[in-house]
């Protein structure tokens, strides 16, 4: 587990700004966001987790890590499967297009995986949404699980809204527009509070109450 150092910063501020949300960040506990080691595997595995359960993702990274082994999941060792081998892994014709493209630009360097820490935010979006299938969200995941980013706002990502939806009552889920009316008062720790309202969906949903 990763305890950021922005982590008590970004608690306090949301303590005193957000009174609906001090209740989940009591019942949460510490702010504990794990970053991926791999900014490749972080890619690769956001690929993947497009649009199937997340046992289905898991499975499908299983045999993918299996098909390349010894070697580990790189650039070099995906370019080096056909669009067929990848398929046989259970990807789709689409998804094993995308791998090879993120496969293919990472290693020439159209994609600067290794200086991306260096960039701001947007930059970062921007580099990796040239790769086939890698839209804003993903992108985003990134910024937030690759690179530690405190004030990341993916206001595409449904578990968010649901748990947007559910903290504050709402009969539907928000709009993109009101999900960022919403988070203002956390900035710049938007980060934090999509975290910890992930985290109370997931406990929700667990005791059957959402």
């Amino acid at each position: 587990m990763e305890n950021l150092h922005y982590a008590a910063a970004a608690l306090r501020h949301l303590r005193r700004r957000d009174v609906t949300l001090r209740p989940v960040l009591s019942k949460v506990g510490p702010f504990a966001l794990e970053l991926e080691e791999s900014p490749f595997g972080t890619l690769v595995s956001a690929i993947i987790s497009q649009q199937v359960s997340t046992s289905a993702a898991a499975a499908i990274e299983r045999r993918l890590v299996q098909r390349v082994a010894p070697r580990r999941v790189t650039p070099k060792n995906l370019l080096a499967l056909s669009l067929g081998e990848l398929r046989t892994v259970g990807l789709s014709r689409a998804k094993a297009t995308y791998m090879h493209d993120l496969a293919a630009k990472v290693h020439s360097g159209v994609v600067p995986l290794r200086r991306l820490h260096a960039e701001d935010d947007e930059t970062v979006i921007e580099q990796l949404t040239h790769v086939k299938g890698i839209g804003r969200w993903t992108a985003e995941m990134f910024l937030i699980f690759s690179l530690g980013r405190p004030d990341v706002l993916p206001v595409d990502d449904f578990g968010l809204r649901a748990a947007i939806k559910l903290l504050d009552g709402m009969p539907e889920l928000p709009t993109r527009a009101e999900v960022r009316a919403r988070a203002t008062i956390w900035q710049p720790y938007r980060t934090v509070g999509t975290w910890y309202l992930w985290q109370n969906l997931k406990l929700q949903r667990k005791s059957g109450e959402a």
